[in-house]
């Protein structure tokens, strides 16, 4: 059991996916970041405040003792809007790579074959052989 999973785990089309995987997960700290810092104080500008702190307070709470405010009930569209923002960044940057290299794909198969090669002389000579032998 212990040979078959090496087998398994060492075949080219699995490494290839792990590789991807730590790619695509490098790519999205990348791309979280740049929304953060980038995209989303632009787009703030438009509201007066960060992309990610706009809120829709659906139920007020009450201050307690302390001042912290209890039993309120916020939908964060902010920040559902900024992780929307980073999956159709993320989205888009996958499709130019699957279109690249499809095609370079295709570019690999329409490449011509080789013409075919003759028989050797090993083969002819046969032939000669059964020709004569044949008279």
């Amino acid at each position: 059991m212990l040979k078959e999973f090496k087998e398994f785990a060492l075949k080219g089309s699995l490494l290839d996916i792990a590789v991807g995987f730590v790619m695509g997960a490098a790519f999205k700290s990348v791309v979280t970041s740049f929304t953060a810092g980038i995209v989303s104080p632009l787009i703030g500008l438009i509201f007066q405040t960060d992309l990610k702190d706009l809120k829709w307070i659906a139920r007020e709470g009450v201050p307690d003792a302390d001042g912290k405010i209890i039993g309120q009930v916020d939908v964060l569209y902010g920040a559902f809007i900024t992780t929307i923002i980073d999956f159709i960044i993320v989205a888009f940057v996958m499709f130019l790579i699957v279109k690249a290299v499809n095609k370079m794909k295709r570019k690999e198969e329409e490449a011509p074959a080789p013409a075919p090669a003759g028989p050797s002389q090993e083969e002819l000579l046969v032939e000669i052989r059964d020709l004569l032998a044949k008279k």
